[in-house]
C-alpha cells in the first residue's frame, strides 16, 4: 500500500525535473520577467542576452547554446538554459568572470519568458497606438477595452516604467467614464510614490531611474487628485 502512495509522487517528481531539463530553446524572442530585458535565440542556437538594471546599468552577452549550456568567450563562465512550458530559466556556474558582461547593478540570471501574441514589443506599441486614437476621438468605452487588457494579461513582460504609465492612460479613461472607484483602484499601486515629494523620489530611487519616473509620478498625482475628486 505504502508502495502505491510513493509511486504517483515518484513519477510527478520526475515529471517536473523533466519539465525543466537543460536544452536550446526554441527559437524565437523572450522576455526578462518584469521587462528589463531580453534573450533572442536563432535556429543554429546562437543567442544574445540584454538586461537593464537599476540607474540604467546593463548587461549584454551573447554565445551559442549547445545542449543547454554556453562558454561564453574564452573566460570560465558558463550558462544553463532550462526550458520549462514557455520560459527559460538561464542560470551560470558561477564564475566571478560571468560578472565581466554587466555593469555594477545589472544582472541577467533568471526567467525568461515567451511573450503572448498580444504581450510582445510591437503588439503593446500598436494597443497604445489604437487606444490613442480612440482616446482622442473621446470613444472612452472602446478605449478602456483595447488597454485594459495589456495591462493585465502582459504584467509579466512589461518594464516598470511602461506599466507606470499604462495606468495612468487608463486611470484617466475610467476617470472620463465617471468610474472613479476603478480609477483609485488603477493607481493604487502608484499611490505611495505619488505621495512623496519630488526630492523624496530622487532619495528612494538611482538618479537615473528617479530621471525616467519623476514624469509618471507627477502624472500620478494628477490624476489622483481628480479621481479623489
Amino acid at each position: 500500500m505504502k508502495l502505491a502512495r510513493i509511486l504517483p509522487l515518484v513519477l510527478l517528481l520526475g515529471a517536473g525535473l523533466a519539465a525543466a531539463e537543460p536544452a536550446t530553446p526554441p527559437a524565437g524572442d523572450y522576455i526578462y520577467e518584469g521587462g528589463s530585458g531580453s534573450l533572442r535565440v536563432k535556429p543554429n542556437g546562437h543567442f544574445d542576452i540584454t538586461t537593464i538594471g537599476a540607474n540604467a546599468h546593463t548587461c549584454a552577452l551573447d554565445g551559442t547554446i549547445a545542449r543547454g549550456k554556453a562558454k561564453l568567450d574564452d573566460t570560465g563562465c558558463v550558462l544553463s538554459f532550462a526550458l520549462n512550458a514557455d520560459k527559460v530559466q538561464v542560470t551560470t556556474n558561477g564564475s566571478d568572470q560571468c560578472r565581466d558582461y554587466c555593469g555594477m547593478r545589472a544582472g541577467f540570471e533568471g526567467t525568461y519568458i515567451r511573450p503572448a501574441p498580444a504581450c510582445t514589443d510591437k503588439a503593446v506599441a500598436g494597443s497604445r497606438k489604437s487606444f490613442k486614437r480612440q482616446y482622442d476621438a473621446k470613444d472612452y468605452a472602446t478605449a478602456q477595452t483595447t488597454l485594459a487588457p495589456v495591462l493585465s494579461d502582459c504584467d509579466k513582460t512589461l518594464d516598470w516604467i511602461t506599466k507606470a504609465w499604462l495606468r495612468n492612460d487608463l486611470a484617466l479613461t475610467q476617470f472620463k467614464l465617471n468610474d472613479r472607484a476603478a480609477c483609485l483602484k488603477t493607481l493604487q499601486p502608484l499611490a505611495e510614490d505619488a505621495a512623496r515629494t519630488d526630492d523624496g523620489i530622487k532619495e528612494n530611487y538611482p538618479p537615473a531611474d528617479a530621471e525616467i519616473f519623476l514624469p509618471v509620478v507627477r502624472a500620478t498625482r494628477t490624476n489622483l487628485k481628480l479621481c479623489r475628486g
